[in-house]
């Protein structure tokens, strides 16, 4: 009878596991790629002479091949920038760095749009609730492990991949007069103890801050897929400030 009920347990977390992995295969058969800003920067028209940009592109990810830089100065000149090199003569400074890229999931991805970071685990639920319905004993932990092996093979064959971007942008705008500009930095000193420091001046810079989350969705997605698809929904919304 044990092993009778074993084997129900494993058809039971088979049947069970099969039709979700059939499921998020037929969900998530097509590439799903989403970007959004985390605050909205509204830019002043200016006349086409003061159309001048510094772009500073930084990448402090693991994957320094990720590179936004060329197709995001080929989008801006599109739009009737003129991408500089003269600091002094820009009436616009963008900089952006590229935080963290790489496979997350979508709850990890929302916890770093909003500044955090949490990766979820998933376990071999599906094994122990099936063998949880027929009682307690052996027979129903045994039954929980077999279904649980079964749920991981499955899992394992039809997996719903995310990859995430996340990058933090700040685009800066030339002002006639000047702009008073504060900042208060924390220090921590150990576990117990911490330092404040600030500061204060004027500058000649109106200053917009915005985090943009960038995510790539698909069963089983490998990330030379998902790049180009990243890349091109990052730098549609960087230069759709301008």
């Amino acid at each position: 009878m044990k092993k009778i009920f074993i084997l129900s347990m494993a058809c039971v977390a088979l049947a069970l596991s099969g039709c979700a992995a059939i499921q998020t295969g037929i969900s998530k058969r097509n590439l799903d790629v989403q970007t959004k800003s985390s605050a909205t920067i509204f830019l002043n028209p200016v006349p086409n002479y003061q159309k001048t940009v510094y772009v500073q592109i930084k990448n402090t990810s693991d994957k320094k091949s990720f590179d936004v830089k060329p197709g995001l100065v080929a989008s801006l000149r599109s739009k009737g920038y003129k991408v500089i090199y003269n600091l002094r003569k820009a009436h616009y400074l963008l900089q952006a760095n590229i935080l963290r890229v790489g496979k997350t999931s979508p709850s990890a991805a929302e916890k770093m749009f909003k500044g955090g970071f949490g990766a979820g685990i998933a376990g071999a639920g599906v094994g122990v609730a099936a063998g949880a319905i027929a009682g307690g004993g052996t027979a129903m932990l045994a039954g929980g492990l077999v279904g649980a092996a079964v749920g991981t093979i499955a899992d394992s064959l039809v997996k719903d991949v995310t990859y995430a971007v996340v990058t933090d942008v700040q685009v800066s705008e030339r002002v006639t007069g000047s702009v008073r500009q504060s900042s208060i930095s924390t220090l921590h000193q150990g576990t117990s103890g911490k330092i404040v420091n600030t500061s204060s001046g004027r500058v000649h810079w109106q200053r917009y801050q915005t985090r943009i989350l960038s995510t790539a969705e698909k069963v089983n997605l490998k990330f030379p897929e998902a790049k180009p698809k990243l890349q091109a929904g990052l730098i549609d919304a960087i230069s759709g400030i301008f």
